[in-house]
């Protein structure tokens, strides 16, 4: 694999990284103690303040008002952005915006570009993405409930959906429903736009994550859908791709997810050791990095956080080369050997940080809340491994059940 940094984007990394430290993490205090509504007038500030930089939307278009980076260039800026939770939301590239937008470009029409890919990805407004049902496994997507039947020139959609990230405030859902029901399993569900006022549209509760229900951009919703009606021109792609569709956004969103999960692990790592080397245990002035099991854990956790991070280049690299179906494996690999690295090194931390680790004086007590869930939206862990174990074991002659 040849992969070098060009001077351009070691020049953004480095731009990135100043305005991370300067703008943004100062801002973790209010961001962990206000709702989002009362911190979006600075919120909003920042944003300007990217725009102005140039560095607003890095990964989308250039005709639409991105930075036009590639998913390898684009994951070294999720990285740097991935130190803090306000950072992919500030520089316009948050999920699920960054997949939407994605979906809206490679099949939207003319008229859905315009309405809705242009403010988008201009910061104007925000989307969601509604798909995970509430009594339906997730790790089996095909497993739907939701319905769009056609009635004249409509759809009427009727469904319940939870985990629908960022509903509160949105401006249009996407919403994957069963429109064709007597087809295979894989061509039943389509993809259709559902503006967030149209009636029978209900968000019925930002949903509590281990306490805290969130707002704004910052929250997972339970939406149900009561006839709710929508022209058939809201259709994206063409009917019963719906799956199809999805595959499109899976394997760059991963790239996006596990390089945003590398910068926390960076940002976890550098709490754990400064507190390590401030922190005294006893008169003499011995610290917690005196200890061999803390030095241990920062060995173990640098080793492994270089390790998580050249398998996510590796794997975008093969995606940018040889697309994402040859890349299946690789995308599997990450998704869950980076989701438990984050997980063992935020835990790390925090226990380095004793009590005050779980308080919200720092960001580690919110790291821990809300991205232990890493391990099992975008697929769980296992259903993940099971999959890798079959692509490997068809190389020798194994047939999978």
């Amino acid at each position: 694999m040849d992969f070098t940094i060009s001077p351009k984007m070691a020049t953004i990394i480095e731009m990135i990284n100043e305005f991370v430290d300067r703008e943004l993490i100062p801002l973790e205090p209010e961001f962990l103690t206000r709702p989002t509504s009362e911190l979006l007038p600075v919120i909003r500030e920042k944003q300007a303040m990217v725009k102005k930089m140039e560095l607003w939307a890095p990964n989308q278009p250039r005709e639409y008002g991105g930075l036009g980076l590639g998913l390898l260039e684009h994951a070294l800026v999720s990285e740097a952005l991935g130190r803090t939770p306000l950072g992919h939301y500030v520089f316009g590239c948050q999920a699920p915006d960054a997949g939407n937008i994605e979906i809206l470009y490679l099949f939207g029409t003319e008229e859905q570009k315009e309405k809705y890919l242009r403010p988008l990805v201009a910061g104007e407004i925000r989307s969601c993405f509604s798909m995970t049902e509430v009594e339906l496994a997730g790790s089996n997507p095909v497993m739907m409930a939701t319905t769009a039947v056609k009635d004249g020139d409509d759809y009427v959609i009727n469904g319940q959906k939870w985990y629908t990230t960022a509903a509160d405030g949105a401006e249009f859902a996407i919403v994957m429903a069963q429109t064709n029901p007597e087809a295979d399993k894989y061509h039943r569900a389509s993809m259709i736009i559902v503006p967030c006022d149209t009636p029978g549209f209900n968000l019925v509760r930002n949903i509590p994550v281990m306490g805290h229900g969130g707002d704004g951009y910052f929250s997972h919703a339970e939406i149900l859908y009561q006839n709710c009606r929508v022209p058939q021109r809201n259709l994206l792609g063409r009917e019963g791709e719906g799956f199809a569709i999805a595959q499109e956004r899976l394997g760059p969103g991963r790239i996006h997810h596990c390089m945003r999960w590398i910068g926390i692990c960076n940002r976890a790592f550098d709490l754990l050791c400064t507190r390590a080397r401030d922190r005294r245990i006893d008169p003499d002035g011995t610290t917690l990095a005196d200890k061999q099991i803390i030095q241990a854990w920062i060995a173990e956790c640098a080793a492994e956080i270089q390790a998580a991070r050249l398998m996510v280049i590796h794997a975008a690299w093969r995606i940018e080369k040889e697309g994402a179906k040859a890349a299946r494996q690789e995308i599997s690999l990450i998704k869950f050997k980076v989701a438990n690295i984050m997980q063992m090194v935020i835990d790390r931390a925090l226990q380095v940080h004793g009590g005050l680790g779980m308080t919200d004086d720092t960001i580690l007590a919110y790291l821990y809340r809300h991205e232990r869930a890493a391990r099992i939206y975008d697929g769980a862990d296992e259903v993940h491994k099971v999959a890798v174990a079959r692509q490997i074991l068809r190389r020798y002659g194994k047939a999978n059940r």
